[in-house]
């Protein structure tokens, strides 16, 4: 398929099948409904179809005729073109029974993106290339200077692993960063959608200056009281960085705020 990407939609179409390979075979075994957002040229779409039965989002509405044409025989694949992000479900955002995602996703929108699969409860899980940095956002443990909000919202709903980087020359056009490929497997009993807003709401209060201590930036939201107690309970130090503390750590701030 013959088809010049558009930088409006940070088209970079994975095109190296020993990457594709390995992005199938990092998805688990699951009897959910398989998604993919971003659907391109269909290089990822094809080995979907093997194993699953799709439904598929793309955005782009000269792809989607596209593909369309490409795919107008195969009882497999449905096809839905439209912008993800206008659609305004809380939960069951991409379809209405559980679904496990798999994607290349839109580099400008990934994060958007992800989040709402995690306050989606009908999300099981995903596997999805980001920018590396992205990736080790969502996949970075307590102490590492990569941790941040992204981390601990990701490891509250389930298992996050980093799985592997993607060099530029995998894909046409080659993007100007290194790409990586991650999983999520959430939980049997995620948080609850206002559980993990809640928690959204401390986090960004923690982490609005990284590099601060933890308790100067939950001055601005909390009483000086209230955080030196809820402190002392955890028996955690007034120095302390927003990434120095656990993910259960934040969950139990939270409660104690």
């Amino acid at each position: 398929m013959h088809y010049r990407a558009k930088k409006k939609f940070g088209q970079n179409f994975l095109k190296d099948q020993r990457y594709l390979q390995q992005i199938i075979e990092a998805i688990p075994n699951t009897q959910a409904q398989m998604i993919e957002i971003g659907v391109g040229l269909g290089d990822l779409t094809e080995k979907l179809l093997k194993i699953h039965n799709l439904i598929a989002y793309e955005v782009d509405r000269d792809l989607c005729s596209l593909l369309s044409e490409k795919y107008e025989k195969n009882q497999h694949l449905e096809l839905i073109c439209c912008d993800v992000m206008d659609l305004n479900n809380q939960t069951a955002w991409l379809h209405p029974k559980p679904y496990f995602l798999v994607s290349n996703l839109p580099y400008y929108i990934a994060t958007n993106i992800i989040l709402r699969l995690l306050r989606d409860r009908l999300c099981q899980g995903l596997v999805v290339m980001t920018q590396k940095e992205v990736a080790q956002k969502f996949c970075a443990k307590p102490s590492e200077k990569e941790f941040s909000a992204l981390s601990v919202v990701a490891q509250s709903v389930g298992e996050v692993e980093f799985l592997f980087e993607v060099p530029p020359y995998a894909f046409e056009p080659a993007p100007k960063v290194t790409s990586a490929v991650f999983r999520i497997l959430k939980t049997q009993n995620p948080p609850t959608l206002q559980d993990l807003q809640d928690l959204e709401a401390l986090l960004r209060c923690a982490f609005l200056a990284p590099r601060k201590k933890l308790f100067k930036n939950l001055l601005l939201h909390y009483p000086k009281e209230k955080i030196q107690e809820a402190f002392e309970i955890l028996n955690l130090k007034d120095c302390l960085r927003p990434h120095e503390v656990s993910t259960l750590t934040y969950h139990q701030l939270l409660k104690l705020l």
